[in-house]
């Protein structure tokens, strides 16, 4: 089904790269004019904007004007273990991260609000559920982004403003690109994934317009699962008497 999104006005935040790219390029094929707010953002429909910069983002939104749709997805992750988590990373994980998303959302809001319509897209993590190792500043940001979902999906809707979030599991991007370089890695780490395999930032795009869309209308303080069945998963569904792995993912012989 093709979704027309034309005569809306979409906000990509950390559009530049990866994720992001894909959610923006995704709402403009789907006829959206598509403004990307990023430190790398370039051409006619980037903003240059650090999201933890409130001035530089209230600025942004009033040059681009009233959005429609809102997908906040800027946002970064250092592996470190808890002795060795620095402050400093822990500080600008939060603000990226967390407070990042809330100024968005707040900017966000308070555009729509007068209008009574609005949908917003977080990215979120299936980090905000578990406590992957060597990332304690990422897992607490990622779970406090659900804490945001919900209490704006309380306040919004009757104002007719929808929020909702994506929880990618291992998604190849550049951020990730070391993992997806590795087979040995990619093995054991796809084992725990009933589909087998890391996703693409094309399959995360596309729940984020779905939740933007109109084909969710009655959706709002969700977070939507976009991992191949990985936090579904109890005990391992690959192994080597029934499957086998060749490049970047385990199948069926």
């Amino acid at each position: 089904m093709h979704l027309d999104l034309s005569g809306s006005t979409a906000i990509v935040t950390g559009g530049a790269n990866g994720i992001g790219r894909a959610c923006a390029e995704a709402l403009e094929a789907a006829g959206a004019v598509v403004w990307i707010f990023d430190p790398e953002a370039s051409g006619t429909s980037g903003r240059v904007v650090d999201v933890t910069d409130r001035s530089a983002l209230d600025a942004a939104f009033s040059a681009t004007g009233p959005p429609d749709i809102v997908v906040a997805n800027a946002g970064m992750a250092r592996v470190e273990p808890i002795t060795e988590t620095s402050e400093e990373t822990w500080r600008r994980t939060i603000e990226l991260n967390l407070t990042g998303v809330f100024h968005t959302v707040q900017a966000a809001a308070r555009l729509m609000k007068p209008r009574r319509h609005g949908a917003i897209v977080l990215t979120a993590s299936t980090n905000s559920y578990d406590g992957e190792a060597g990332l304690i500043a990422y897992n607490a940001s990622k779970a406090g982004v659900l804490g945001i979902l919900h209490t704006a999906a309380n306040e919004l809707g009757p104002f007719g403003i929808r929020i909702n979030a994506v929880c990618p599991g291992l998604i190849r991007t550049r951020l990730t690109q070391p993992y997806f370089s590795n087979p040995g890695v990619l093995k054991e780490y796809f084992r725990q994934i009933p589909m087998g395999r890391g996703g693409e930032p094309k399959e995360v795009a596309g729940a984020v317009l779905f939740l933007a869309s109109e084909l969710a209308s009655y959706v709002t303080g969700a977070a939507l699962l976009v991992d191949g069945g990985q936090m579904a998963c109890k005990f391992s569904p690959w192994t080597e008497e029934s499957a086998e792995f060749a490049i970047d993912r385990w199948r069926l012989r």
